[in-house]
């Protein structure tokens, strides 16, 4: 599995709050996935991410 963000990102934090193995805050204050791919001992926790982002940005494929 593979996790991107969208440009569409508001900066809420709460992906990096539900999983900062995953995902960061970088210098513009948005969202980004620094790893890739998800290992798999950590695909829930991004997906449980995926869906408390509130304006849906983070694509997991």
């Amino acid at each position: 599995m593979y996790a991107t963000v969208e440009s569409d990102c508001i900066g809420c934090g709460s992906c990096e709050a539900v999983c900062p193995e995953i995902f960061r805050m970088n210098d513009d204050g948005l969202a980004e996935a620094y790893v890739n791919p998800v290992p798999s001992e950590l695909e829930e926790k991004a997906k449980e991410a995926a869906d408390m982002c509130p304006v849906d940005v983070i694509i997991l494929e």
